[in-house]
């Protein structure tokens, strides 16, 4: 494992490691990074890996020949990471010890904005209009040619960060001045200069989860999404699997289905494919070639069986994935987010006792005296409530009353 989030997907994939009879060595640039996020008096999942390594992550070409003499002694079985930062060079490995996984430029094209939107393009998958540039008249021009309602974002973020609406071009210039303030990502990784322009998509937004193995690509289910924050576009909460006409499930995991073939996505991935349905069809939002982050395979596995955190650790092994799944008790699960609207210092914030509330299945929330600052990205929600519901789906409802009751406690100062 190169690295990794240190979400839920940090705790999520050591666990389905050690659940399928394997163990991993732990490769990462900064111990300590992960050592932070772990509870306090809680030794972090990711220290029970068989082997720790200290490597410069960041730095593939010395990072290969480093990892090929840790392969002559561990022999490593598969390669992977749940951080999106690090899939390129987790590919690039794979293909450099004749380990499954994708092709290290299907990886790169769909970790890049602009690429995605070039490949899906030449393909005929539908898109937004979009531009990319770095100068500002470019910038400005194209703009007005695309027209006002539009998107601006980075090419290689990830967790909706610095992914703004803009409606003039005084916006759209604080926009991309946000952008050039912020050049190294949270890795350490240099970002690329350039922005990328879309125009605003109407309709609601929902995700496809994926496995790809042995060149066929099997849906799980299809997730819908809450936005709001604007002008962020910050996910708010989650339902699995989407309260969506048959016509409109079909067409969106058909659009994805055409999103990873163009991509070369289709043989040991886990992915999670963003689709908005417009009044004028699906259109490709991104595609992510990992596990769906936010708990969303939490959803899935409550409401289906299926572990798509062990799905992604067999296909990075060259292994047939388990997608049988079998009866759960729950027809929809869906999880909600506090999101903080405004900065200052958490004061109070009650909820345990919604531990008890019926149909309650995870709650989580941040601890008194924590920091908060307004909500620009998916980083910095302030806990989260998840429910499920046996009959139907009326999960996202139930999430909803439970948040309802949260902010009725929560106090910033």
């Amino acid at each position: 494992m190169v690295e990794s989030w240190v979400g839920s997907m940090s705790r999520l994939l050591p666990r389905a490691i050690r659940e399928g009879g394997h163990e991993f060595t732990f490769l990462t640039r900064d111990l300590h990074h992960y050592l932070r996020s772990a509870p306090e008096g809680t030794a972090h999942p990711l220290l029970g890996a068989r082997n720790i390594v200290t490597a410069d992550t960041n730095d593939t070409g010395s990072l290969l020949p480093e990892i090929e003499r840790l392969h002559a002694v561990l022999r490593f079985d598969g390669v992977l990471t749940s951080c999106d930062y690090y899939l390129p060079a987790v590919a690039r490995i794979a293909g450099q010890l004749g380990l499954p996984g994708p092709g290290p430029e299907a990886v790169e094209n769909a970790c890049r904005k602009d690429a995605t939107r070039r490949v899906l393009a030449d393909a005929g998958v539908p898109g937004p209009r979009y531009a990319v540039h770095e100068e500002w008249a470019d910038l400005a021009r194209a703009a007005r040619e695309i027209g006002y309602p539009l998107v601006v974002k980075p090419v290689d973020l990830c967790a909706g960060m610095l992914v703004r609406r803009v409606d003039d071009e005084a916006q759209l210039a604080a926009a991309v001045a946000a952008l050039a303030d912020f050049p190294v990502n949270a890795r350490g990784q240099r970002r690329d200069p350039a922005v990328q322009l879309e125009e605003l998509l109407d309709g609601p937004e929902v995700s496809v989860e994926t496995v790809s193995y042995a060149g066929a690509v099997h849906v799980v289910g299809v997730t819908d999404k809450s936005i709001g924050g604007a002008p962020a576009f910050i996910e708010t909460g989650h339902m699995f699997p989407a309260a969506l006409p048959a016509a409109d499930t079909e067409a969106a995991e058909h659009t994805a289905l055409a999103a990873l073939k163009a991509l070369g996505l289709t043989d040991g991935v886990v992915a999670h494919t963003e689709i908005k349905l417009t009044s004028a069809g699906p259109r490709v939002v991104e595609v992510n070639p990992r596990p769906a982050g936010n708990r969303i395979t939490e959803l899935v596995r409550h409401v289906t069986g299926v572990d798509l955190a062990a799905a992604f650790v067999e296909v990075s092994l060259g292994r047939a994935p388990d997608l049988r799944g079998g009866e759960t008790g729950l027809r929809s699960a869906a999880i909600g987010f506090l999101v903080p609207e405004r900065p200052g210092t958490l004061e109070a914030l009650g909820g345990a006792e919604l531990l008890d509330a019926p149909g309650v299945l995870e709650v989580q929330l941040a601890e008194p005296g924590r920091p908060v600052k307004a909500a620009g990205s998916n980083n910095e929600y302030l806990g989260h409530v998840m429910a499920g519901d046996a009959d139907g789906p009326g999960a996202r409802d139930r999430v909803e009353t439970l948040l309802g009751e949260l902010r009725s406690g929560l106090v910033i100062r």
